[in-house]
């Protein structure tokens, strides 16, 4: 068995959660719209990297978030796309 799934409406939800509990010195992960950001706030003049996907194996793209990396994922949900609204939120949030 690879994992456990409660429920298939809440899988997104508890996997950015949990994803966001292991790894919260280094990211933090925001809801409604969903989307997981660096917790450091990006250099000036920097250009911000974000990157988006489906969630059909784990929210793959969050494991790239971090210094050097990623600065945001906007994931969606399985086996779809991700939600454009998550990204535009993402890119117009104060901390990017």
């Amino acid at each position: 068995m690879k994992k456990f799934i409660n429920n298939v409406d809440d899988f997104l939800k508890e996997s950015l959660n949990g994803f966001g509990k292991a790894h919260g010195d280094i990211i933090k992960v925001n809801f409604e719209p969903n989307f997981i950001s660096r917790k450091t706030k990006t250099k000036e003049g920097k250009v911000s990297l974000i990157s988006g996907g489906g969630s059909g194996h784990e929210p793959m793209h969050g494991g790239f978030v971090g210094h050097g990396m990623l600065d945001a994922a906007c994931p969606g949900f399985v086996f779809s796309a991700f939600c454009f609204f998550s990204t535009y939120s993402r890119s117009n949030a104060s901390s990017c």
